[in-house]
């Protein structure tokens, strides 16, 4: 399994920090495909279906309030094999922030994913 903060996650992180009005990262996408996450990426390996909001907050991992966490859950129109996931800032197109791929978890319409994401700052 792999994690990533991308390029463009990068930049809405020193966008916000620079004053610069950032959209929170907080839409999850899921998709089907089998690539490897790098940090060039703009989007997740064959998405499908329609994003969610999920939660944020921050939470503590190692420092008080070190982690950016985003809660959301996904459930599956269709049938899907899902194979990675990734948080935008935005419900459609937008800026990817951070995506990760997995082990192919096979879906039936009606089934659901809660992902939790944890993006710790050390």
């Amino acid at each position: 399994m792999s994690t990533i903060i991308v390029n463009t996650g990068k930049a809405i992180i020193t966008n916000y920090l620079n004053g610069g009005a950032a959209t929170q990262p907080k839409y999850i996408a899921w998709g089907t495909g089998a690539a490897t996450p790098a940090a060039t990426d703009t989007t997740i390996s064959t998405e499908v279906g329609s994003r969610v909001t999920g939660t944020t907050s921050q939470v503590t991992t190692s420092t008080t309030n070190d982690t950016f966490q985003v809660v959301g859950t996904q459930t599956a129109g269709t049938s899907y094999t899902i194979t990675n996931a990734g948080l935008f800032d935005a419900s459609t197109s937008g800026n990817l922030f951070v995506e990760g791929n997995f082990t192919g978890i096979p879906l039936s319409t009606g089934d659901s994913i809660q992902f939790t994401w944890k993006v710790q700052f050390s």
